[in-house]
């Protein structure tokens, strides 16, 4: 089965690039850029840009599945560019007509990997441009829904978790922390939010595929573990052998600031019933931790293999 992995290059679509992989799906990766990193470079790559309208509804016909993990945020925003426009550039105008195009091309089933906060926090969605374009973008594909091609949106929370060798930032410099190696002080912000392991949205995603009538025109809100920012971080230094926990402060917090809370201070839970959690194959739950632990591991070896060198 031919399955097209937009964002395939990132931490969310190469994990679920490589784990469809392992199950004998016969995966490509569509990017701007080929893939650097061993792993992903095995995997079949399609060079183009979706915003730009490079991909040909040729070049997508005789994918059965497309997966769609590469929305723009913050990170993505080119130089001198207005990133309110952009967002709804290209979330809610580039995204729907690529999925659009694909459903032209025969494709039977398109996945969108989506944001949980447009169903936590819809009382700030009107006035966050990002938000609204997150929004756009779920409702665009799910919209395009038919008999014949299955469309969702899978709105997942923060995701935790590597793929062993690709350098993510963020987690990175929490594993660094965790280790004393920054000079910011033991500390988490107050808040919270819902935790989902790379694993268990890997899993979600192929229950996905499996159930693919069953969720078309739906966007579906799902997660693993409710957890406060204090037992969030704690994790980190937890993984190290450090069981105290981080106290929580009203205070800024370098690694995880406003800009990054979207929801503030409060503590941004979400809830999913049995039924969802069947569609999305039964995923691995309480693996937020197993996660933390992959990831210190992962920059923890990391940073003594460069050290040592």
């Amino acid at each position: 089965m031919k399955v097209l992995i937009v964002g395939g290059t990132g931490m969310i679509g190469g994990h679920a690039a490589l784990h469809l992989s392992s199950l004998g799906y016969d995966v490509t990766i569509l990017g701007r850029k080929r893939p650097s990193l061993p792993a992903l470079a095995k995997i079949s790559f399609l060079q183009g840009d979706y915003t730009r309208e490079e991909i040909t509804k040729e070049e997508l016909a005789g994918y059965v599945t497309i997966i769609f993990a590469a929305g723009s945020d913050l990170r993505h925003v080119p130089e001198n560019t207005d990133q309110n426009q952009y967002f709804l550039e290209s979330n809610g105008v580039a995204l729907p007509r690529f999925a659009r195009l694909a459903r032209d091309a025969g494709v039977k089933q398109f996945i969108h990997i989506g944001s949980f906060h447009i169903h936590t926090i819809p009382h700030v969605v009107e006035n966050n441009e990002y938000l609204k374009s997150r929004k756009l973008a779920s409702d665009g594909v799910v919209a395009l829904a038919t008999p014949e091609f299955s469309a969702c949106s899978l709105d997942a929370p923060v995701i935790v978790g590597t793929v062993s060798g690709m350098d993510v930032l963020f987690f990175s410099a929490m594993t660094k922390y965790a280790q004393g190696k920054l000079e910011i002080p033991r500390y988490a912000p107050l808040g919270g939010s819902n935790f989902m392991s790379t694993k268990s949205l890997s899993q979600a995603i192929v229950g996905a595929m499996q159930h693919r009538s069953a969720i078309s025109g739906k966007a579906l809100v799902f997660g693993d573990e409710n957890l406060s920012y204090q037992e969030y971080f704690s994790m980190y230094f937890r993984a190290l052998g450090d069981d105290r926990q981080v106290p929580a402060l009203d205070k800024e917090h370098p690694l995880f600031p406003a800009a990054a809370r979207i929801a503030g201070d409060e503590m941004e839970t979400i809830s999913y019933d049995a039924q969802t959690h069947e569609l999305l194959g039964n995923y691995q739950q309480n693996d937020v931790y197993r996660a933390v632990q992959e990831v210190v591991s992962e920059f923890r070896w990391t940073r003594d293999m460069k050290s040592s060198s």
